[in-house]
């Protein structure tokens, strides 16, 4: 398994990538995603940025942004707090 996977309309994306991005421990994530405490967006690419996905997670005062391949390769990758900055 790649660390994501696009199938049909759902997506498949490791914990450790969630976790790592949002500073907290892998085994949480699917805990917490539960609950409600992370929260996510996926965006399909259209014309020029067709092929490509954008997936945001967000926890607290973090937010991952992952953009993709088609084949789920990581192009670009962020992390930013609510204020704006770096963590």
């Amino acid at each position: 398994m790649n660390a994501i996977e696009f199938e049909e309309s759902a997506v498949r994306i490791d914990a450790a990538i969630i976790a790592d991005g949002l500073g907290i421990k892998a085994p949480r994530v699917h805990h917490l995603m539960r609950k409600g405490k992370i929260t996510s967006l996926c965006e399909r690419g259209i014309d020029q940025d067709a092929g490509l996905h954008r997936l945001t997670f967000f926890h607290g005062n973090r937010r991952l942004r992952i953009v993709t391949d088609a084949a789920g390769r990581i192009i670009n990758r962020s992390i930013t707090t609510r204020d704006g900055g770096a963590p």
